[in-house]
């Protein structure tokens, strides 16, 4: 089968998926008509799905002998109004601003042709629609629940689509460093005594000590950091007090550490919660910290990520042209799958060359190129069935 070509032909469907996804987006790990749409699809497909965890979904296509390789998407979105002005706007408080909705599509694209082409492939491709994502659970949870297993996962394919002026054909990967950076985020909760403010005397101030952990973080970057190891650690919110004349009794800091190498990872995170505990003692209070995420670095196979390369080049699509050695700070928790199963993650450009303005994901404001989604589907399918094919026991 020549998947792009079927693909094109797909493509009024693969936009109808994809619109219905962010018309309705949903958060976290709590994805109900979501899931239900994909199932139902699937079953209109000749799939026999299951949910395996909360809002997560595998099915299987192939012969059932051979090598197994998973390909997946990820399904939720973020806790954000939209304001992109599209037609399909979300409208319930949330948004598919980093272009999972897509994903989702191009996936459901890929698992409707494997389907019409499964007498031809040589092994088992197994497909998974993930929640959580973005808070970094989905991946965790879908491990728990024997993604991996039962057949037992040989390789594993993602893509992840990118917004702002490059070009849907542009696609970038790296097969000899980290692609995207760990995420371990933080939850330190700094505990004083509360005291009237014309009387500080009487008070342990938290929004005091929860200023002094803030500073001291920033030098663990300046200071105890090899200068040429890449990393980012960041306080996004800060909240304490509730009157301007009321000293709090308690301060929240949360943030989050990326860092491309599990040894500066660890680094970091221990002395994240040194420098924590240690200032709360030394102005006479505590701060207790509490890990959100704890997502390690997604490095990407080398030989797997080649080949699939390889195949991607074989799509006659115009204007198709590859960027090795990206590397992303931000984080995406695939890499809990390819942390145990050889694997590649890649970004499939999905923008405007032409257009003014360029938003950013995880804005409001983004757009998608939807003719990404054809490519997408396509080169998942095709590098999919071409990898079974050369690893033929």
């Amino acid at each position: 089968m020549n998947y792009l070509e079927r693909a094109q032909k797909l493509k009024t469907e693969l936009i109808s998926f994809r619109r219905y996804f962010h018309k309705n987006p949903e958060i976290e790990m709590n994805l109900p008509k979501t899931t239900e749409f994909v199932m139902s699809t699937l079953k209109e497909m000749g799939y026999e799905p299951k949910k395996i965890c909360e809002s997560t979904i595998t099915a299987s296509v192939g012969k059932g002998n051979g090598k197994v390789i998973l390909l997946r998407a990820d399904m939720d979105a973020l806790p954000m109004k939209e304001d992109s002005g599209l037609d399909f706007a979300s409208t319930n408080g949330y948004c598919h601003a980093c272009g999972h909705d897509l994903h989702t599509s191009m996936l459901l694209g890929a698992a409707k042709m494997l389907k019409e082409n499964e007498e031809n492939i040589e092994g088992t491709v197994k497909l998974l629609f993930q929640a959580g994502e973005e808070v970094f659970q989905g991946s965790k949870a879908a491990i728990k629940a024997g993604i991996l297993e039962n057949p037992k996962v040989d390789a594993a394919l993602g893509y992840h689509v990118g917004a702002g002026k490059m070009p849907v054909g542009i696609y970038m990967y790296n097969s000899e460093n980290t692609m995207m950076f760990s995420n371990d985020g933080f939850k330190i909760t700094v505990k004083g005594i509360g005291a009237h403010g014309a009387y500080p005397q009487y008070s342990i101030d938290s929004i005091n000590i929860a200023a002094h952990i803030y500073i001291g973080l920033q030098e663990l970057i300046a200071r105890e950091v090899d200068p040429t190891d890449t990393c980012v650690l960041t306080i996004g919110s800060f909240n304490a007090g509730t009157a301007p004349n009321i000293i709090p009794e308690t301060a929240i800091l949360q943030g989050t550490i990326r860092t491309a190498s599990t040894k500066t990872r660890e680094q970091l995170v221990k002395r994240m919660k040194e420098v924590s505990k240690l200032t709360a003692e030394t102005y006479r209070g505590t701060a207790e910290v509490e890990m959100i995420s704890e997502v390690p670095p997604l490095i990407c196979n080398p030989e797997f990520t080649n080949e699939i390369v390889k195949y991607m080049q074989e799509l006659p699509l115009e204007g198709l042209m590859g960027y090795p050695k990206i590397q992303a700070s931000a984080s995406d928790d695939f890499a809990e799958i390819l942390n145990r199963v050889p694997g590649a993650y890649m970004y499939l450009a999905a923008g405007f060359p032409n257009d003014e303005i360029n938003y950013q994901a995880h804005t409001p404001n983004v757009r998608f190129n939807e003719d990404v989604l054809p490519f997408g589907a396509a080169a998942l399918a095709h590098s999919a069935t071409q990898w079974l094919k050369s690893h033929k026991d």
